[in-house]
């Protein structure tokens, strides 16, 4: 366990709040004007995968905040 703040925490948890602002208005921009016109029955699912796949990268970006090494 460590006793000593250290920088990657702050700075992984503000990379991770601009990288999901990002990924999102890259979606609502590129995808948003294109899904518009489908059924709503159509587009959960898509939206539902594009909610999850975010959290696929999360685990090996949370073990770097805390140890420094990606695995």
């Amino acid at each position: 366990m460590r006793q000593e703040p250290t920088w990657r925490i702050p700075i992984g948890v503000l990379a991770l709040v601009v990288s999901l602002l990002l990924y999102g208005n890259v979606i609502a921009w590129l995808l948003a004007p294109t899904l518009a016109s489908w059924p709503v029955l159509a587009q959960a699912p898509v939206y539902i995968v594009l909610g999850v796949i975010w959290l696929f990268p999360l685990r090996r970006f949370m073990i770097w905040m805390e140890t420094g090494r990606f695995k």
